[in-house]
C-alpha cells in the first residue's frame, strides 16, 4: 500500500522524467519517436523509484532504453537541479520497458 507521500512523489517524479527525456529527444532531433513515462513507483524507503517507459516505435525501444540508462547519471544530476526545492534527495532510478 502506497503511502501519501509515495504517491506525491510518485507524480511528481513522473512529471520531471517526462519533461527531461521528451526536452533530450527534442535537443537532439530525433523524429519519429514517442516516449513516455507511464509508472513511476517508489519504494517504501523512498531510496529507489523504479520508472516504466512506453517507447514507440517498439523495434527501437531497446536501443533507446539502454541509451538512457546509460545516461541515468546524467538524468539524476538534471531533476536533482529541478527538485531542488521539492526534493532533499532524489532517489537512485532504473528503468523498465512498460509493454
Amino acid at each position: 500500500m502506497e503511502t501519501q507521500r509515495q504517491k506525491k512523489i510518485n507524480a511528481l517524479l513522473q512529471q520531471e522524467i517526462t519533461a527531461l527525456l521528451q526536452g533530450a529527444i527534442r535537443a537532439q532531433g530525433v523524429k519519429n519517436l514517442v516516449l513516455s513515462v507511464s509508472k513511476v513507483s517508489i519504494t517504501a524507503d523512498l531510496s529507489v523509484a523504479k520508472v516504466y517507459l512506453s517507447i514507440f516505435p517498439h523495434d527501437k525501444a531497446k536501443e533507446i532504453l539502454e541509451g538512457i540508462r546509460a545516461n541515468k547519471n546524467v538524468l539524476k544530476h538534471d531533476l536533482a537541479q529541478q527538485l531542488r526545492t521539492d526534493l532533499r534527495k532524489v532517489q537512485n532510478l532504473l528503468f523498465f520497458l512498460d509493454d
